[in-house]
């Protein structure tokens, strides 16, 4: 488990007790029927309310928001042990749920705007999801289109995003939107929008190579109407500075899931090379196998210490951007190696997909794409090694 062994004894067995129920709620609620989920595109909405009601959802959210305020491992535990589990496709809406949209509102929210989204939030009411990506804008957040324009005492939103996890389920999108066109990175603002309004529109389903089970849409904007009250935080302008500052643990938890996704590759990997026999042996026998399997132990382990320091900086407000992209980067290139070994160590049942390794190796993929690309995660880095 991810730092465990660094909290205080307390604190580390009462995480356990909540990962081994977490554990146990997987083997009744999820695993009998995540294959049945990768079919259709998308859990079943009861799936967040069962969760929250176990409290699973936003654990870190401060007692009177409707949740345990817990400490930030608590929440990093759910995706841990999701990831490690293959669970891929439901994590990436998940973090956005659980790891991304709350810090926006406990840190840029008004307390009427957190009183009325986080209590739903935390019980699964209301699942959240953040409209950034647009066909033309994609980690240059300064270039999008979507427009917010004030008339009276609503504003008038116009536009489209792309790439929207929980697309197809969310209630309350966190939409940025340029409010001044004319002022770059200035004039964007962030809106929660409570996804009834009319003129917000759902588009398909996207039919994706991997992450299955999670929603991935297309959303469209006609001259949809939202109250004022509605900007985030009440202040216009701010939707880029918002944006930044709530990165770092955006990538952080990306950083948690390759990490453990590449453990449970690897755990498959080695329960599979025991058991399969070629030339009258198990292939764990072989000489390369078991040096494929421990190069890719080590690597985990070196991870797992990086992300270990990266979640320590977190908790103490120490985390800065050039770390946590370097994170991002390691973790993310670190899982489609692991997967793509492992897949390899499992011949042509790697490559069916009834076959777990397969979800692992198709799931990774994005993660080098989505929360910044590995190309701009290096230029991020470069820049604080030798500037701009």
């Amino acid at each position: 488990m991810l730092t465990n062994h660094f909290l205080p004894a307390d604190e580390r067995a009462e995480l356990q007790l909540f990962t081994d129920a977490l554990e146990r709620f997987c083997d009744t609620e999820i695993e009998p029927h995540y294959r049945d989920w990768e079919k259709a595109g998308q859990v079943p909405r009861e799936l967040f309310t069962r969760m929250g009601a176990q409290g699973y959802l936003c654990a870190d959210v401060p007692e009177q928001y409707g949740s345990s305020g817990a400490s930030v491992h608590f929440s990093f535990a759910v995706i841990e042990v999701l990831s490690r589990r293959g669970y891929g496709g439901f994590v990436g809406g998940l973090q956005v749920h659980n790891d991304i949209i709350p810090p926006y509102l406990l840190h840029c929210g008004t307390e009427a705007q957190r009183q009325h989204w986080l209590p739903r939030m935390a019980s699964g009411e209301a699942i959240a999801a953040i409209g950034m990506t647009e066909p033309g804008a994609g980690s240059d957040l300064k270039a999008i289109r979507t427009t917010a324009r004030k008339d009276g005492d609503h504003y008038v939103i116009n536009g489209s995003k792309i790439f929207i996890s929980n697309g197809q389920n969310c209630d309350l999108l966190v939409l940025a939107a340029k409010t001044d066109p004319a002022a770059g990175a200035k004039g964007v603002s962030l809106f929660l929008v409570d996804t009834t309004t009319p003129g917000f529109a759902r588009g398909k389903n996207l039919e994706k190579i991997g992450q299955h089970a999670g929603d991935t849409s297309e959303l469209f904007f006609t001259d949809m109407r939202v109250p004022l009250d509605a900007l985030l935080g009440g202040v216009e302008g701010q939707g880029f500075a918002q944006m930044m500052r709530e990165l770092p643990r955006e990538r952080l938890i990306i950083g948690v899931q390759a990490v453990a996704g590449a453990q449970g590759a690897l755990d498959a990997t080695v329960a599979y090379v025991q058991e399969r026999q070629a030339f009258g042996q198990a292939i764990g026998q072989f000489q390369n196998t078991r040096f494929t399997l421990a190069r890719q132990a080590t690597d985990i382990a070196a991870s797992r210490a990086f992300l270990n320091a990266c979640i320590a900086a977190y908790q103490h407000g120490e985390l800065t951007p050039e770390a946590v992209s370097a994170l991002k980067l390691h973790t993310t290139e670190l899982m489609g190696r692991v997967a793509d070994a492992c897949l390899q160590l499992f011949g042509g049942y790697g490559y069916m997909a009834e076959y777990p390794i397969a979800r692992f190796w198709t799931d990774a993929r994005v993660l080098r794409i989505y929360g910044g690309t590995s190309e701009i995660m290096q230029e991020l880095v470069a820049r604080s090694l030798l500037g701009r």
